[in-house]
């Protein structure tokens, strides 16, 4: 199945970027996929097996002109964008808050907040002007958006202002239909997440190992929720392993 639609993934590299890229793909779109580091993001297209409406860009997202080439290249090879997918991003696990130095606040910030302005903003100007005009903005928030692990003050910061974040663009994006929604995941297995399912620090300081979900139920979401008309919104969406520890965290 093919569509016209056109959709970008940052962090397409690997986690729950690659499995919503390659989602994205057997679901028929065109796939931009943006990334750090090249080898993965082709290793996504390989995988994929969908090269002819793929295209992978090497992207720090935390860099405007890398963002503003990224959306260049996107517009000269597939002409708009329909969906973005705002999923990169970095965290600083289990430093104590004492100890943790600017350089590390700022990395995550720049991966998890300047990264997603800066998307938003870049597929928002395109979204606005092209001809059938409008798009949607997938925010990857996290479970931490709501609720904060020990040692992660940059991580959920940045979280929280996500929220924000996509609540702006929901209201600002209504005059141009634009949606704007969030995605807000618990426990997927990526390799970001894999040290949870060894053990991973308790509010009570305690280490106890955590249920998981597959990756590929994320992506499953992420699809579902690109593909809604947009007179329709899931404003917020959490998807997490059922018996993950957050209903009752602390």
């Amino acid at each position: 199945m093919e569509t016209n639609k056109v959709a970008v993934v940052t962090g397409a590299g690997s986690g729950i970027g690659r499995a919503s890229a390659l989602a994205l793909l057997e679901a028929g779109y065109c796939v931009a996929l943006a990334g750090r580091r090249r080898d993965a993001l082709d290793e996504t297209v390989a995988i994929g097996k969908a090269a002819e409406r793929a295209l992978a860009v090497q992207t720090d997202v935390g860099r405007p002109d890398q963002v503003a080439n990224l959306f260049q290249k996107i517009v000269e090879r597939f002409g708009r964008v329909d969906v973005l997918f705002n999923n990169a991003g970095a965290n600083a696990p289990g430093i104590a808050f004492e100890d943790l130095t600017y350089e590390k606040w700022q990395t995550v910030v720049d991966a998890n907040l300047t990264g997603s302005f800066l998307c938003a903003q870049a597929a928002f100007r395109i979204m606005k002007n092209q001809d059938p005009r409008g798009g949607r903005i997938i925010n990857n928030g996290s479970i931490s958006a709501h609720a904060p692990r020990p040692d992660s003050a940059p991580y959920t910061a940045t979280k929280h202002a996500i929220t924000g974040l996509t609540k702006t663009l929901s209201l600002d994006g209504r005059k141009y239909d634009i949606a704007c929604s969030q995605v807000d995941v618990g426990n997927a297995m990526t390799e970001l997440a894999a040290r949870m399912a060894k053990g991973v620090k308790q509010a009570n300081g305690t280490i106890a190992v955590e249920a998981m979900m597959d990756v590929k139920r994320v992506a499953e979401a992420v699809v579902y929720m690109a593909g809604l008309p947009l007179d329709t919104n899931i404003q917020f969406l959490t998807i997490m392993a059922t018996k993950m520890p957050f209903v009752g965290r602390g």
